[in-house]
């Protein structure tokens, strides 16, 4: 379903002419952004303003991303998106394990950015369409009670491990789980044993959806962390 309520966003980016870009393209589509340049003003505004979702540049004056993220976590319980240029491996694990949703390299398109906002959101607000017989995402319906699955007007012909790793990943829509935590879900709730690796199972998973393996675009990779379900429009 789809919410009428505004997305307030907070654009935590020192450089200006970006930031105004982002502010511009969001606010076209329905967004209210607002910018800070810094840390410590990011904590305050974060305070006064209760944003919907933040999105966090690293790389600030003051107080860096990292740090900014772990005081946010602290106090709000929103979405936090890591935009930024770092894009080694090790600087995405900690912003991931330091509280951080979501981690996105620079440059980052528009669209995408809009998307994963929008995403994030959605699932924070509760507003992904479940109960107990049903969890949709996008086009894509899983029904736990009946282990059925479908996405669009078609059933999808899964294990019962698969169909188990992908009530995990529907759950969490948007958000990276890494391959210990699938695991984790995963064990509790299927039937069949876990005998081979994650990876296999989620190969076998994404072919089943007919995702392309070399370029994603509903179950991704997220190198070096795990996987996301990021059901997103064309």
């Amino acid at each position: 379903m789809t919410s009428t309520v505004t997305i307030r966003v907070l654009l935590v980016e020192d450089d200006a002419r970006l930031a105004r870009l982002t502010a511009k393209y969001l606010e076209s589509h329905g967004l209210l952004v607002f910018v800070v340049g810094d840390g410590q003003e990011a904590l305050a505004q974060a305070a006064v303003l209760r944003p919907d979702v933040v999105l966090l540049d690293l790389m600030l004056p003051g107080l860096d991303g990292f740090e900014v993220c772990r005081q946010l976590r602290e106090r709000l319980d929103v979405p936090i998106l890591m935009v930024t240029a770092r894009g080694e491996e090790g600087d995405r694990v900690v912003g991931l394990e330091g509280g951080a949703d979501d981690y996105l390299v620079k440059p980052v398109s528009s669209r995408e950015l809009l998307a994963r906002i929008r995403a994030h959101v959605r699932r924070a607000r509760g507003e992904l369409v479940r109960g107990e017989d049903r969890i949709e995402v996008g086009p894509l319906s899983v029904e736990p009670k009946t282990l059925r699955a479908t996405l669009g007007d078609r059933e999808l012909a899964l294990t019962t491990y698969e169909f188990a790793l992908l009530r995990a990943l529907a759950e969490r829509a948007g958000r990276v789980l890494s391959r210990e935590q699938l695991i984790e879900l995963v064990r509790g709730s299927a039937d069949q044993a876990f005998d081979r690796s994650i990876d296999v199972h989620v190969s076998h998973l994404r072919a089943k959806l007919g995702d392309d393996p070399r370029s994603p675009r509903i179950l991704k990779t997220i190198r070096g962390i795990g996987y996301m379900l990021a059901l997103e429009k064309a």
